[in-house]
């Protein structure tokens, strides 16, 4: 796989940890690349700290408002104005839709500044939200969200372990994870084979990212992530990646 993985263009980072045996693997996963998506980790884990620590409820009510919408993908930019979802709803929505609506209506209620505190405290330096989601004006003075594989690889394992938020809130979360409807990468070749998979994806012009944990008698940590690559063919190398790592265990 290696060297299928260095003939691909620009940055390629791949992060691997066997959950079992504490058995890992790497490939340029300390490099900082445009989170995409993936940055909704960081924020959904937000959203259940601040649960824990009693500063909002799940059950919090929202109405959804026309200048809140954002271009796909998502749900809400879709229905019907004055729309009311609860704070759950849009964690929900916000994974396993990818929705942009919903992810910068809790940015907004979150904070950026206490999700890059939560990720400090989460042993993670580099991961950061600069920004919300089409945010051109950010944008075009190179202000972008960035992730590390190994450092959501390192979130992932302390959702697994209850060691992130709560035992209670990491369930919580992985479960939401697990109900992902955006499968067109790590699962691709696993979904036939029953294999249940928590994950999120990410993209962009020149960006792929799917990172997760898959189940089974070895759960296993998989993170891929990349910027100014050929998408098509490393979405090929996640789909045949995750198979073999799966069947090797």
């Amino acid at each position: 796989m290696l060297p299928r993985l260095a003939a691909l263009p620009g940055e390629v980072c791949v992060y691997g940890k066997d959950l079992a045996t504490g058995e890992m693997c790497s490939y340029q996963a300390d490099v900082l690349v445009v989170a995409a998506s993936v940055i909704k980790i960081p924020i959904l884990i937000e959203a259940f700290r601040q649960e824990r620590d009693g500063l909002l409820t799940m059950d919090e009510a929202f109405t959804i408002r026309p200048e809140q919408k954002m271009p796909s993908c998502g749900a809400l930019t879709y229905l019907h104005d004055g729309l009311q979802v609860t704070l759950r709803d849009l964690c929900v929505l916000m994974i396993i839709l990818s929705d942009n609506t919903a992810t910068n209506i809790l940015i907004d209620r979150l904070g950026a500044d206490a999700v890059n505190a939560t990720l400090r405290k989460l042993d993670c330096p580099k991961t950061t939200l600069r920004r919300k989601l089409f945010d051109a004006v950010a944008s075009a003075k190179g202000i972008e969200n960035q992730i590390t594989a190994g450092e959501i690889g390192l979130l992932l394992e302390k959702m697994y372990r209850g060691q992130c938020v709560s035992p209670e809130a990491d369930a919580s979360m992985l479960d939401i994870l697990k109900n992902q409807r955006l499968n067109g990468k790590m699962p691709f070749f696993l979904h036939g084979e029953g294999v249940p998979i928590a994950h999120k994806t990410g993209e962009d012009d020149g960006i792929t990212h799917d990172v997760g944990i898959i189940y089974g008698n070895h759960p296993m940590i998989l993170c891929f992530a990349s910027e100014h690559t050929n998408v098509p063919a490393f979405e090929r190398f996640m789909q045949d990646a995750a198979l073999a790592f799966w069947r090797q265990k």
